[in-house]
């Protein structure tokens, strides 16, 4: 068995970083991938790695033939690389195909050591390595019978969106036996050159043998393995997380990312907060059903969003803005405050981050649930004199929750007293109490000092479309933060989702009672788990106290089980506290079993 690694490219999307080396030369870990690729190739008993060069390959040879190989390297140059595809590089070896069974690799590739293993541990002689399409892929892909022979290669040009839940794509890994190369390739090869030139992609050549030959081609299906094609600097970045060998590093590295995990292969999000129940699928549908529309069409500006806002919460249009995610928001109304502000600690950072820190009170919770009551927030801020008071309800991370009842005698001290009261309920559609919202007509005109904030992203499960409101009695400071937002601070797909949200609203009931049932058997089970205490909530996430290193399990979810938390020690003054969002309950009982083996492990 020998290997052909194509590496001929000029990686023009690399922009910098390709300049002046061909893409393999690219690091990922500090490591080139071609060093990394040839040191995984040279434990395998090879009798020679084949590399075809092009661009910059002297550069490539030079710093090849310094490294520690045993494996006999040999290279064929592609003088006409740059008016050339792969499937001309992979004819220049075709000689070499002809001599013994053949590994082929295309040098932007960085995997696992599984990976190769796989596919050379398989005893089919001709094989394709492939993973279950997702959305981050780009590239030929496969259909497959239930033998797993690869019954139809799928090119970009004709993938078919409605047809993804069945494709493969293609790792761009191969072993083709030397009968396979001599009877099969090596004749389609040829002939396609003459009849469709040399800038082509080698698995053109594979889709016409499969064409004349379904059963010929056999896949062998990844199962969680690591594998990326580099690209350009988003996949290079997103590899250097990926492949991150300190576990510590690698967990720092992907909590900094703050979302884009749907470009992770299975990785399962328990950090970031969504409704894992709503939307349903037919507003999916129906939301899909105008994709070409919304991506074409202007949204309409400020005053119209804001039609729509006060619709979906029946408040009058003037009482209400629409930001671009809570965020947005959160920004514009703390920058406007003024004077001394309160916070609680611990809570969402956000907040105290848009404010001065020497104009800042805090009232930091001494129970041991986190737990705090509207009557102590009036009994300490009566004693530290405020301007705004800024509550989260339920609070993050704790979950601790106030009744509404009490957040109404809240907003009528703070009245009393010309304190602007500033409530985050993005999460108050979870709590037990139903109807908990404070974005109501009366309340809003009965308390013109109170200012509501809801993220729509997080309560409704949409935090692609980045959605939130604020809604307030004070129509002036309404106006004020809608000067300060851009005319077309939405887009048309969030705007669409308002339209047509009043329709789905019983679906949107029965979605937060199957939350609030999943969140009571998720908090039991875990505080089943030796060495975990778990703080009351009325969120949509659960934080617990760990009895351990909550760093150290944090990595341990991400290396080993591919699951991302939210380690709290940062924000808990180096206490061992993570957070959980409460997902399905197929997730959370892969977290559960997660946490149950880390921790039975570490007890043994």
């Amino acid at each position: 068995m020998q290997a052909i690694i194509l590496a001929a490219g000029m990686g023009k999307r690399l922009k910098e970083l390709t300049k002046h080396n061909t893409k393999c030369m690219v690091k990922v870990g500090g490591v080139m991938l071609i060093e990394r690729m040839l040191l995984q190739l040279d434990c395998k008993d090879l009798t020679r790695i084949v590399i075809v060069i092009g661009f910059e390959g002297r550069k490539l040879q030079d710093f090849i033939e310094t490294l520690s190989v045993k494996t006999p390297i040999t290279f064929i140059e592609n003088p006409i690389y740059d008016r050339t595809n792969n499937i001309y590089s992979l004819a220049l070896a075709k000689d070499r195909l002809r001599a013994e069974d053949t590994v082929i690799l295309e040098s932007d590739l960085i995997f696992d050591d599984e990976v190769l293993d796989m596919l050379l541990s398989d005893p089919r002689d001709t094989l394709a390595l492939v993973d279950k399409y997702e959305s981050w892929m780009d590239g030929t892909c496969v259909k497959l019978d239930e033998e797993n022979h690869i019954v139809e290669f799928v090119p970009g040009s004709v993938f078919r969106f409605d047809e993804a839940d069945i494709y493969y794509k293609t790792v761009n890994v191969y072993k083709f036996s030397r009968h396979f190369s001599e009877t099969y390739y090596i004749p389609a090869l040829e002939a396609y050159l003459k009849a469709l030139g040399e800038n082509e992609y080698y698995e053109q050549v594979l889709r016409v043998v499969v064409m004349l030959n379904d059963s010929i081609i056999q896949a062998k299906r990844l199962s969680g393995q690591k594998w990326y094609e580099i690209d350009d600097i988003q996949d290079l970045d997103i590899a250097e997380s990926l492949f991150e060998k300190d576990e510590n590093i690698r967990s720092r590295m992907m909590s900094e990312r703050y979302g884009g995990y749907w470009r992770y292969p299975k990785m399962l999000d328990f950090c970031y907060l969504v409704n894992q129940f709503f939307p349903t699928q037919r507003m999916k549908e129906e939301m899909g059903a105008v994709f070409e529309t919304m991506l074409t069409e202007y949204p309409s500006g400020m005053r119209v969003n804001s039609l729509l806002a006060g619709k979906c919460f029946d408040v009058r249009a003037e009482n209400i803005a629409v930001g671009n995610g809570a965020s947005e928001l959160i920004k514009s109304l703390m920058e406007s405050f003024s004077g001394k502000t309160g916070f609680v600690r611990p809570t969402f950072e956000e907040y105290p981050n848009r404010y001065d820190s020497g104009r800042s009170v805090f009232f930091d919770t001494k129970s041991p649930d986190y737990s705090y009551g509207a009557d102590e927030l009036i009994r300490f801020f009566g004693e530290h004199p405020i301007d705004n008071l800024v509550i989260v309800n339920p609070d993050n991370p704790s979950g601790n929750y106030i009744p509404k009842k009490d957040m109404l005698m809240l907003a009528a001290w703070c009245r009393e007293r010309g304190i602007n009261l500033l409530i985050d309920e993005s999460f108050v559609d979870f709590s037990d109490e139903v109807n908990a919202t404070l974005i109501n007509r009366e309340y809003l005109s009965e308390f013109p000092n109170l200012y509501v904030i809801k993220s729509i992203s997080k309560s409704y499960g949409v935090p692609g479309l980045r959605l939130g409101v604020l809604a307030s009695g004070d129509t002036g400071k309404i106006e004020e933060i809608r000067k300060d937002l851009a005319i077309w601070n939405i887009n048309s797909f969030a705007e669409y989702f308002m339209q047509i949200l009043e329709k789905y609203r019983k679906s949107y009931e029965v979605a937060l009672e199957l939350l609030r049932k999943e969140r009571s058997r998720f908090m039991n089970e875990l505080a089943m788990i030796p060495g975990i205490r778990v703080i009351p909530s009325q969120a949509d996430f659960v934080m617990i106290e760990y009895n351990g290193d909550s760093g150290r399990l944090t990595s341990i979810l991400l290396a080993k089980y591919n699951i991302l938390v939210k380690d709290l020690e940062k924000k808990m003054q180096g206490q061992s506290y993570l957070r959980f969002a409460v997902r399905t309950k197929e997730d959370n009982e892969r977290l559960l079993s997660a946490l149950r083996e880390i921790i039975s492990g570490e007890m043994s």
